[in-house]
């Protein structure tokens, strides 16, 4: 097993042994695990601790974490803001759920899915294998209500680890767990694109998929729709983003939703009037989806994701940039939804997705090595400027993942770093 030890010599003169041997006593020093923790209280806030080397149970290995990829649910987890389904720590908690690491102590598990030496990530929702999730599953979400993974080494269910592939790096493969899952379980669990059930037979060229913001579920969706060779409309809040989706992702139509504040209507030029098949809801609040209800096509899927644009329904001010109702700069009041009458309408699904099990990301997985697909790395951080890598993802201005380097030694004083091949 490959482990840290420190031993020390006391430099004590040679004493003798029960075997009469005289030899320097020699003091081991138990191998530590290093690890951020959060109290909820901000980002800001979050301790550099250190804690014993955790031990495997049946059915478990012991990982050493490589590299942790930051999502907005961990900004929410260190804000004391995560309340989306009656989550709750009674202390402080280790943040993040997306991981790459290997395999350094297998001896306790019961499955031979890995050895030692094996290159793994973990599931955001440990007891979620396959199918469907129930409500029980929420309860094994890494980095609140679990411990999370921005440590040195973190023990496993080995069921709840997945292999990577090895055309990844570290730091890319850290990046799936939670955004590509999420995109990929958006795209297929209802298998809405395909007549053949599955979009990595592709569809015919006229399907749509319209990703809301430069997130990164809303990357990876736009990454995994191209690759099946479907069309691409995207939103983003910055000329530059719109203009990277299109150049380095191949999305076919980019919206920047600040200057075109109507941007359902984009939506329908870019299909002719026919409307978005398959739609990432990741704004959240009646901001976006009145225009997503606007712009679907007839019996298309809405796909509820994230909640960016706010979590209220009713009496919202829009902030402008496309005329408003009485010349005050700001676009008419929003007032809650009659969803059963729109969705009606056009004949929508409105289906909200958390992530999926492991048998969705295994499925990406494979898609993505069939495709060579890799995802955006936007920056890396050393494992000691953790809490800039969350403060940075805070501040909405990174294209694609950040990344958490994970060192033996977590003194490093570079901080940013450059992505990694």
């Amino acid at each position: 097993m490959t482990i840290p030890t420190s031993i020390q010599h006391s430099g004590a003169a040679p004493v003798a042994a029960p075997d009469g041997i005289r030899r320097n006593w020699v003091h081991v020093t138990a191998p530590k695990n290093k690890q951020w923790t959060t109290a909820m209280d901000g980002v800001d806030k979050l301790k550099l601790a250190e804690a014993d080397l955790p031990t495997p149970n049946d059915g478990e290995v012991l990982v050493k974490i490589h590299a942790v990829s930051i999502n907005y649910r961990d900004i929410e987890v260190c804000e004391g803001v995560f309340n989306h389904y009656n989550t709750q720590a009674s202390e402080a908690v280790v943040p993040c759920s997306d991981m790459c690491g290997t395999v350094v102590d297998a001896s306790k598990s019961k499955s031979a899915r890995f050895q030692n030496g094996a290159r793994v990530m973990a599931i955001y929702l440990q007891s979620h294998l396959y199918g469907d999730v129930d409500e029980e599953d929420l309860a094994s979400s890494l980095g609140l209500p679990l411990p999370g993974v921005l440590a040195q080494y973190r023990c496993f269910p080995a069921e709840s680890l997945v292999a990577v592939p090895d055309y990844l790096s570290d730091t890319e493969a850290s990046c799936l767990p939670l955004a590509t899952t999420t995109a990929w379980t958006a795209l297929n669990w209802m298998r809405p694109l395909a007549s053949t059930n599955e979009v990595r037979d592709g569809g015919p060229s006229r399907r749509t998929v319209l990703l809301q913001g430069t997130t990164p579920v809303a990357l990876a969706g736009l990454q995994i729709a191209k690759a099946a060779g479907l069309r691409a409309v995207m939103t983003g809040s910055t000329d530059d983003f719109t203009a990277r989706a299109k150049a380095e992702l191949g999305a076919d139509e980019a919206i920047n939703y600040q200057t075109h504040w109507a941007w359902e209507g984009e939506v329908l030029k870019a299909t002719d009037d026919r409307g978005a098949d398959v739609i990432f809801e990741t704004g959240g609040g009646a901001r976006t989806l009145q225009k997503s209800f606007k712009c679907v096509a007839f019996g298309g899927l809405i796909n509820c994701i994230g909640s960016l644009s706010g979590r209220t329904d009713d009496g919202e001010d829009g902030d402008g940039g496309g005329g408003g109702d009485g010349g005050d700069g700001k676009t008419p009041k929003l007032h809650r939804l009659n969803v059963t009458a729109l969705a009606l309408a056009r004949n929508v699904t409105i289906k909200g997705v958390l992530n999926g099990g492991r048998d969705r990301l295994e499925e990406a997985l494979a898609f993505y090595q069939e495709k060579g697909i890799k995802p955006v790395v936007d920056k890396t951080y050393a494992f000691g400027k953790a809490p800039e890598a969350l403060a940075y993802v805070k501040k909405g201005k990174h294209f694609g993942k950040v990344v958490v380097t994970v060192e033996d030694e977590p003194d490093d004083k570079d901080g940013e770093k450059k992505p990694r091949a």
